[in-house]
């Protein structure tokens, strides 16, 4: 089992191996008020305002803040039906809800409140957000945000590690939920876009994207990062150039002879 301090570590390793321009987010959800840690802002009794859950990723990620958000702290409907803080409206798992999804036909909407991914009611009263790097509690999840650049780097280290490739399902909207609950609920990556809601008033920039890590694959990531960096081949040594006649690797040269081309000798 990953202790703390080893969460630690692997927080500052993935900043320093991906070049991240802001910090991994440790994700815990929270069953009562004792489970919040001390030194958690909470929006609406600290400072007399709401977030959107996104916008405390932000805070989490960019100011280095641990964020407590209870349903009093929210000002976005998704999270507080996804994360189980309320009781979804009359209709909400059927399509026929006030709530739009955003299609244009009725039975695309039923589709849409059926797989619209929940925690169980009642389960939870909120969730925390920190900093994985100096993170007071062991994280259910990390979230990354990435460019597509470090995204691929991080996939090759879990392809170098598990020896299978990622599948996600994506949706335009609704970033804080996609990114958080399926992964609770199946304990597998993810990959994310960032929501309107998250570029408009959370601040993602256009070129990022969410890499969610179960807690238990963290080490499994960095066991890959580790290895493409000892091999010589970091994120950090990856540069852009167009160089005729590159460097091959010993089985390129294998397969090149075989078939008859040219080698680098």
């Amino acid at each position: 089992m990953t202790t703390l301090d080893e969460f630690h570590k692997y927080g500052e390793e993935l900043e320093r191996l991906l070049l991240l321009r802001s910090s991994p987010i440790a994700v815990k959800m929270l069953e009562k008020e004792a489970d919040i840690p001390k030194e958690a802002i909470r929006p609406k009794r600290d400072h007399g305002y709401h977030l959107a859950q996104c916008q405390a990723f932000t805070i989490t990620r960019r100011q280095r803040s641990t964020v407590a958000m209870l349903k009093e702290d929210n000002w976005c409907w998704a999270p507080l039906i996804a994360f189980g803080l309320v009781k979804p409206p009359d209709g909400f798992f059927e399509g026929t809800s006030i709530i739009p999804f955003g299609v244009e036909k009725p039975e695309a909407s039923r589709y849409w409140g059926e797989a619209f991914p929940v925690l169980e009611y009642g389960k939870y009263i909120g969730i925390v957000s920190a900093p994985l790097g100096t993170s007071s509690f062991e994280p259910d999840m990390v979230l990354i945000y990435s460019n597509t650049a470090q995204l691929r780097f991080m996939l090759q280290a879990v392809k170098y590690k598990e020896g299978t490739l990622l599948t996600s399902e994506f949706d335009p909207v609704d970033s804080c939920v996609y990114s958080v609950v399926p992964v609770l609920l199946n304990g597998q990556y993810r990959i994310t876009l960032p929501d309107p809601g998250d570029y408009q008033r959370g601040l993602a920039g256009e070129d990022e994207i969410i890499f969610s890590v179960p807690k238990d694959k963290v080490e499994v990531l960095i066991q890959g990062l580790r290895y493409f960096e000892e091999m010589g081949h970091s994120f950090a040594s990856h540069t852009m150039g167009v160089f005729p006649d590159f460097p091959q690797p010993a089985f390129y040269k294998d397969l090149f002879r075989m078939w008859g081309l040219d080698v680098q000798e």
